[in-house]
């Protein structure tokens, strides 16, 4: 039977476009059919990002977690059990505790207890004295979890990206596929939205004069070797925001800024860190993190990216490379 091609049409406008400005003409063919509008898109500086300012209730949400942060509340982010979720979780437990929370994680088993913020993990939640609790990854469908987390007396965040039902839960929500919300990159991974409300959160702290010589204003920079990972691992669509937060993540793995738990997981992976590339996120390091939430617990995976160690983080990653 014979192979049929299928060739993705170049926009010939936009093709002209990038060459003119000095593309790589190979480049440029590829970006004028994978719907890149102007030779801007093909810039990766972080300045590029779209504005926090404009992804709904991102701001609503840092100031609920500043108040948090300066009333020493106790914060517990809910996390899915696949390798966004875990990213994402990792972002939030790092930039959180970087800006002086009290915070903690918890994440499904799904073996034990379903998907998301359900009422049995708002019960979990209260009885460890949890004041806040912050969904990645998940959260938008879980309308009984959030409404028994409030009945306990605990406020919650969602910070999700998957796409809404008609009703969704009544409590502060950050996804820009939310009815009503202008953020022009829809294709944000949970790790994406959970980084857009910590830029919030630190312009939120800042504004309170909340950092001090004790207690620095945080780089968060630092964390998107996590952000590309996990974008890349959700295989998400790379419009130009995501392809400025992967390409940024890449740049820092290749010249090695990375956490000790993402080199480990490039070497279990026999993939060379230094030519890093997202055929290796998608491909070895995201099914290796995946593996823990899909046969045993995601906390393992978890654990790897939050190492403090080489040493801790190779014993985990060799876990994860057992399960996988």
């Amino acid at each position: 039977m014979p192979v049929k091609i299928q060739t993705r049409p170049v926009n010939q406008n936009v093709l002209d476009d990038l060459l003119t400005a000095g593309a790589d003409p190979l480049i440029a063919r590829l970006c004028a059919s994978r719907d890149v509008q102007s030779p801007a898109e093909l810039d990766d500086k972080l300045a590029g990002l779209l504005p926090y300012q404009s992804l709904t209730h991102c701001e609503a949400a840092a100031r609920r977690l500043a108040d948090a942060i300066e009333r020493k509340e106790k914060i517990l982010i809910v996390a899915d059990y696949d390798a966004d979720g875990a990213t994402a979780c990792s972002v939030g437990m790092s930039g959180l505790a970087a800006m002086g929370a009290a915070v903690d994680f918890l994440v499904p088993n799904r073996f034990e207890h379903g998907y998301g913020l359900t009422p049995e993990l708002a019960e979990i939640a209260a009885a460890q004295g949890v004041d806040l609790l912050i969904t990645v990854d998940n959260g938008i469908a879980s309308i009984a979890g959030v409404a028994r987390a409030q009945e306990l007396g605990l406020d919650v965040i969602v910070t999700d990206h998957h796409l809404p039902a008609e009703t969704v839960p009544d409590c502060i929500i950050v996804n820009p596929n939310q009815k009503g919300c202008g953020f022009p990159s829809k294709s944000l991974a949970g790790v994406g939205v959970i980084f857009y409300v910590l830029m919030a959160l630190r312009a939120e702290l800042r504004h309170r004069n909340y950092f001090s010589d004790e207690l620095k204003e945080p780089n968060l920079g630092e964390l998107l070797d996590l952000v590309a990972l996990g974008t890349v691992a959700d295989v998400v669509p790379l419009d130009h925001n995501n392809r400025i937060l992967v390409s940024q993540g890449l740049k820092r793995m290749r010249s090695g800024k990375m956490r000790p738990g993402i080199r480990a997981l490039f070497e279990v992976a026999r993939r060379d860190w230094r030519k890093a590339q997202p055929f290796d996120m998608g491909f070895a390091l995201g099914p290796r993190i995946n593996a823990a939430g899909r046969l045993d617990d995601m906390s393992v995976g978890i654990a790897c990216l939050l190492a403090r160690d080489d040493a801790e983080a190779q014993a985990l990653a060799a876990q994860l490379n057992d399960l996988n």
